[in-house]
């Protein structure tokens, strides 16, 4: 491979990113929620080298609607809880990163902690988390405990504008995430002595209450699972404007974004930086990572992807549509634009395919042979973690870094 690597991801989600996807030849709706139907996609991406893959989440049923539920029953409709799933995937696959979404807006920061930690350790290092607040006001209903703000059908046509609106959600996911990793840091990594013959299995001194107090929260730890074989798993945020940038900027690892030409990345690369730099950030030490998301649609027949894009719109009733580029070809002209926008700067790209299985094989089968033939993706693996995949490295424990 010459030149930096490329990093390649794919966003994993029900029967695929169309609403339509489900109805497809191939598609086998009826295996939509059964452990097989998710070990088959995974594997598959795995086969593919790529860096991870994502899994959705939420705490509502799906919506055509960004900020509303619907009583729909022509759209895929139930889901599994992500974190559960990727852990149940983790002995199935050896090199492959696994990222559940959570919700961190009525989630509590303990659970998400031990919940991803015990992940980490399920896949021997290979645990990523990506937070995500409750947007919709309807999810509130389901705990009793707060509300939230009610987006508006003017809200929704622009991404600035949904997060001008919920804005203290991001300030407290930014909270969340701060309280997670010090919970993720509260074992040293030789806290553990495990020596038989002195009945010594703990040393107390090394496990640390991280007495973080917010705004929304106070946790006093210190978590019940010990430090993870990535120290802390990578986090990824989607990031659509100049609030989730900032949030990025403080918070994440990887950030995906959705440029829509390379000009688009350019300029989103910019805002990037400048939010990194106001977080008085130094991504020397701290690195963040960029990656494009692209909504796919793939066939090797030129012309194909287009006429299969047309029926599933026209089962739908509707042209499919996406806050991300929606891409329509053959997996060589897609592998030609990957690397055009990625001389923009990203750092690589997550992909959603709109169909499962089709645009998921047409990844790993025809993109990445035609990135592997222009000496830009990975041919085999050379690490065993995310964090390795991603070129991050393993944090120290800040409460050992302390002394």
């Amino acid at each position: 491979m010459t030149g930096r690597p490329l990093h390649l991801a794919v966003a994993l989600d029900g029967a695929g990113w169309h609403p339509a996807a489900w109805r497809e030849d191939g598609a086998r709706p009826g295996d939509l929620l059964t452990a097989r139907h998710w070990a088959d996609l995974v594997t598959e991406a795995e086969r593919g080298l790529l860096d991870f893959v994502t899994f959705e989440d939420a705490l509502g049923l799906q919506s055509a609607a960004f900020h509303l539920p619907d009583d729909r029953t022509d759209q895929v409709r139930g889901s599994f809880d992500a974190v559960l799933l990727a852990s149940y995937l983790a002995p199935l696959t050896t090199r492959i990163g696994l990222v559940p979404t959570t919700n961190v807006t009525h989630t509590e920061p303990f659970h998400l902690a031990i919940g991803t930690a015990t992940l980490d350790h399920a896949s021997l290092g290979r645990a990523g988390w990506r937070p995500q607040i409750a947007s919709r006001a309807s999810d509130a209903a389901l705990f009793g405990r707060r509300t939230t703000p009610q987006l508006t059908d003017e809200d929704v046509t622009d991404p600035e504008k949904i997060a001008a609106r919920l804005r203290d959600l991001f300030d407290e996911a930014a909270d969340v995430v701060e309280a997670v990793r010090r919970l993720w840091d509260s074992w040293e990594d030789d806290a553990e002595i495990r020596d038989a013959a002195t009945g010594r299995f703990l040393d107390r001194d090394k496990v640390h209450h991280i007495g973080f107090e917010g705004r929304w929260f106070s946790v006093k730890g210190p978590s019940i699972t010990p430090r993870g074989p990535q120290g802390q798993p990578p986090v990824v945020s989607l990031a659509h404007a100049s609030l989730p940038y900032a949030f990025a900027a403080a918070a994440s690892d990887v950030v995906t974004v959705t440029p829509h030409d390379r000009e688009g990345a350019a300029a989103i690369l910019g805002q990037v930086d400048a939010a990194v730099a106001d977080a008085g950030r130094d991504r020397t030490e701290r690195p963040l990572r960029v990656l494009a998301d692209l909504l796919v649609v793939l066939d090797e027949r030129p012309g194909a992807a287009a006429r299969r894009l047309a029926r599933l719109d026209e089962r739908a009733g509707t042209a499919l549509r996406s806050d991300a580029e929606i891409f329509t070809g053959t997996p060589a002209e897609l592998a030609g634009l990957l690397l055009d926008w990625r001389a923009a700067g990203l750092d690589g790209f997550r992909l959603r395919p709109a169909a499962l299985p089709h645009d998921l094989t047409s990844i790993t089968r025809g993109l990445v042979p035609e990135l592997q033939r222009r000496g830009a993706f990975r041919t085999a693996y050379d690490s065993t973690t995310l964090r390795g995949h991603l070129g991050l490295p393993r944090p120290v424990s800040r409460y050992a870094t302390a002394g």
